[in-house]
């Protein structure tokens, strides 16, 4: 798309500045070895206001990102992660830059004045377009990012998916705070991380704003949207929560071939009723739940066929809730994660298993609790359930590389690995 004009000014001072060493150009990433570009270098995003329009009729948004940061470094240019979207316009500290895109991933800023090490700065992109839905060929049956539905989107952007809806310093090693001000057609609703702080329907449009007071790395950031039951109600210890479930989840049996089976809906809302009571049992193994609220969204989407722990507000696919049990363990591992992997960040994406690893392992806590089955037993049934010869025993968990990131041994022989350790330390 070439370089958006910020007038002479501001081409002349980059280049002055970079000739003679006052200041640096950002990294293009943070050097992660499995996402090279991913995540940027000489700067600390704090927050993210994100003003977005989306209208599912058209699959259009209309975006502004207000992106506040610290300076690490005096940067003459610096590099924001971002795809798909066409950037209309770039302003620095109030005034216009120039920019650039490149390798379908970068956005390079050049301000008119270099960004000081240690000041604050502020960034604003207005963007717009169909955000993508990511497809991982070595996945393909297991979209993400902002997935379109019938009736608005499933976002869910782990690993690598938010760089498709909102321009960010994309690690996690870059957590910020973040406000959403969603607006979405009257008579559906917009479901952030956080706290519902407001909403106003003006015409045609209603616009939720939430606010998420604690860090976050930004692909547990959400923006769903469509029809849903938002129930708001505090746990027995005073948390806030908030439960979105679409309202056709209650029309459609879990079971196909049973039409007097549950539905769904009725399943996840039991399910989503205990997490009080998990998360109590899962502050008593690990410590104080990190955040300030809580809850979950189930959509009645057919080719949603994962959960994802968005921070305060996991993303769960219907085809968990066919019975109660199922319901349950799905609650607590992502429940679980929102210590691993939301509140304590992975450094590396190699490192995953220490996510999936002790979310799975809550699981079998879980179970040991309810009486199924121990975690000695989960463990068993793995390591004499599956031959020595499976490909499943060759995967390195700790360096699994990007095309086995959620491999099921990731998971289960992460979970192994907790386990072991418990036994030698307690």
């Amino acid at each position: 798309s070439g370089l958006a004009p910020a007038g002479a000014s501001a081409g002349r001072a980059a280049g002055d500045t970079a000739s003679n060493g006052r200041c640096h150009a950002g990294a293009p990433g943070v050097g992660d070895p499995y996402y090279p570009l991913y995540g940027n270098g000489g700067y600390d995003v704090q927050h993210y206001l994100l003003k977005i329009r989306y209208n599912p009729a058209t699959d259009r948004l209309v975006g502004v990102a207000t992106i506040t940061a610290r300076a690490t470094q005096s940067l003459c240019r610096f590099n924001l992660d971002f795809q798909g979207m066409t950037v209309r316009s770039v302003k620095v500290n109030g005034k216009p830059a120039r920019w650039s895109r490149s390798q379908d991933h970068e956005l390079t800023v050049v301000p008119q004045r270099h960004l000081k090490k240690g000041h604050r700065f502020t960034t604003v992109v207005r963007y717009d377009g169909v955000p993508r839905t990511y497809i991982d060929p070595s996945a393909p049956d297991l979209p993400y990012g902002w997935i379109h539905t019938d009736d608005g989107a499933d976002v869910v952007s782990e690993p690598e998916g938010s760089a498709n809806w909102f321009p960010l310093n994309d690690h996690p090693t870059d957590k910020a705070t973040f406000t959403f001000v969603v607006s979405v057609p009257a008579g559906l609703e917009a479901i952030s991380n956080g706290r519902l702080v407001g909403r106003r329907t003006h015409g045609r449009w209603t616009t939720w704003v939430w606010n998420s007071p604690e860090l976050m790395a930004p692909y547990l950031a959400t923006a769903t949207s469509g029809q849903f039951r938002l129930r708001t109600y505090r746990t027995a210890d005073g948390l806030r929560m908030y439960d979105a479930l679409d309202p056709d989840l209650f029309t459609e049996p879990s079971n196909p071939d049973d039409p007097a089976s549950p539905t769904f809906g009725e399943i996840a809302q039991g399910s989503l009723a205990r997490q009080g009571e998990i998360l109590d049992f899962l502050e008593r193994r690990f410590s104080r739940y990190p955040f300030s609220t809580g809850g979950g969204i189930v959509d009645d989407y057919d080719n949603l066929l994962f959960a994802l722990e968005t921070q305060t507000r996991p993303v769960y696919s219907k085809y968990f809730f066919t019975s109660p049990a199922n319901g349950d363990s799905v609650i607590v591992h992502e429940l679980a994660h929102q210590w691993f992997g939301d509140s304590v960040a992975l450094a590396e994406w190699k490192h995953i298993w220490l996510n999936e690893g002790f979310a799975q392992y809550a699981e079998w806590m879980w179970s040991e609790d309810q009486g199924p089955g121990t975690a000695q037993e989960q463990f068993d049934a793995v390591y004499n359930g599956i031959p020595a010869t499976d490909p499943f025993w060759s995967v390195v968990i700790g360096d699994p590389g990007p095309e086995l990131l959620f491999d099921n041994a990731v998971y289960l022989r992460g979970a192994m690995a907790v386990h072991a350790l418990r036994l030698a330390v307690g």
